[in-house]
């Protein structure tokens, strides 16, 4: 062969080998079916993965995990994101009620200082004189590194037992102290020591609005339940169970079981104790707690005497007569507030009678219970109020200075 026609073959040769060199690529056939490659495309398909593996890992740098998951159906493959970002470590900071918390901070700094409480009672026995074992639960706050423990009078108050049960899980049998009905607040005791105590803050310092978080035992079974929302309102007076009580309303979520449990503001203090919630298939937002510079006072007095001291009383026993049928009964012509009893020695000596009708109290008219309370409420003991009283068919006024109740209910 010439020179020409050798150069020619050689041309063709090198050409072929280039093309058997290049990767074939091919569409994935319908059905899912995979194509066959041969050897040289799969050292392609093997570089081609390990370029993707490598784009991987570099993107990982930012974020999180990523890897390829296998289908064995189809062999398709499907990347899978995965963070691996860790929980964040909350600096647990000292309440202060100077600095205002994270929600997180404001959690860890006070779920340990509230607790869950299990109660067992006997119930008043039914008709046939049978009574059953009842059982209940509702939420406290840890006033005392030693043990004291702050919650309503109606979660405690009728118990035989009191199961108190920290945040960590452990359980202690708690000691009734004392308890107010009236204020619905009580005092327990479980023997423990170095127990992470609340922070009492200032009630008279909340403003409408302010943010403010409850945490409780909600619904007896959710121990260390964290909700948030803000003051609705302060002094509210609310009437529960015929008592009437200066609340402060709050718009964060509060159920049955949360009675007793810590209102605290957003710098960790706590500033209520959770007593109530209105109810109802179109209520919604509407939570109570008595203020804490009412709780404080009334618990340490508990403590101290086992009663609320000086809480002023006029002395008198009294009834609701809401219709003429029931006013008749007790002897009486007309609705109003009735006397039953007298059992303090300044109302005997002022002259206060049982079946005296209360009409007024000083210049604010009687129509309830609940306003004559409240009423006395507003004084301290040694105060003299007037009733004006309906007996028989005379109106009269009686000055009657006010006592101590708690000295009162020593003498009965």
């Amino acid at each position: 062969p010439t020179v020409d026609e050798q150069l020619g073959s050689y041309r063709q040769q090198q050409e072929q080998q280039t093309q058997n060199s290049q990767p074939v690529y091919q569409s994935q056939p319908q059905g899912g079916q995979t194509p066959h490659k041969n050897g040289k495309n799969r050292l392609g398909l093997k570089i081609t993965s390990l370029a993707l593996v490598c784009a991987l890992l570099g993107g990982l740098v930012g974020g999180g995990t990523a890897y390829l998951v296998s289908n064995s159906s189809n062999s398709e493959t499907t990347e899978v994101n995965v963070s691996n970002r860790k929980p964040t470590e909350i600096q647990l900071k000292t309440v202060d009620g100077k600095n205002p918390m994270t929600d997180a901070e404001l959690y860890a700094a006070n779920v340990n200082s509230v607790v869950s409480i299990n109660i067992t009672a006997t119930s008043d026995p039914n008709f046939f004189g049978q009574t059953t074992q009842t059982a209940g639960a509702g939420s406290g706050f840890i006033l005392t590194p030693d043990g004291y423990i702050v919650t309503n009078y109606h979660v405690v108050g009728d118990a035989d037992t009191v199961k108190v049960t920290l945040y960590n899980g452990d359980s202690y049998d708690a000691q009734y102290i004392g308890g107010d009905e009236d204020y619905d607040i009580a005092v327990i005791k479980i023997d423990a020591t170095g127990l992470p105590a609340a922070t009492l803050g200032n009630s008279g310092d909340m403003l409408v609005c302010d943010t403010v978080y409850a945490i409780g035992n909600p619904l007896g079974t959710l121990s260390g339940t964290a909700t948030d929302g803000i003051i609705s309102a302060l002094e509210r007076e609310i009437t529960i169970d015929g008592k009437s009580m200066t609340l402060i309303q709050t718009s964060a979520s509060i159920n049955p079981g949360n009675s007793g449990g810590g209102l605290f503001d957003q710098y960790g203090d706590l500033i209520g104790l959770v007593v109530a919630k209105s109810s109802g298939s179109d209520v919604e937002g509407l939570g109570f707690a008595i203020p804490v510079d009412k709780v404080e006072s009334v618990a340490k007095s508990l403590i101290k005497n086992g009663y609320v001291e000086g809480r002023p009383a006029a002395g008198i026993q009294i009834q609701d007569l809401t219709d003429s049928s029931t006013a008749m009964q007790y002897g009486v012509s007309i609705t109003g507030v009735y006397i039953m009893g007298v059992t303090g020695d300044n109302a005997k000596k002022a002259g206060l009678q049982q079946g005296d009708m209360v009409y007024y109290i000083d210049d604010v008219k009687v129509t309830d219970s609940a306003t004559l309370i409240k009423e006395i409420q507003k004084h301290k003991v040694g105060d003299t109020v007037t009733f004006t009283i309906v007996r028989g068919g005379d109106i009269l006024k009686v000055d009657v200075q006010l006592e101590d109740s708690a000295k009162i209910q020593q003498k009965q």
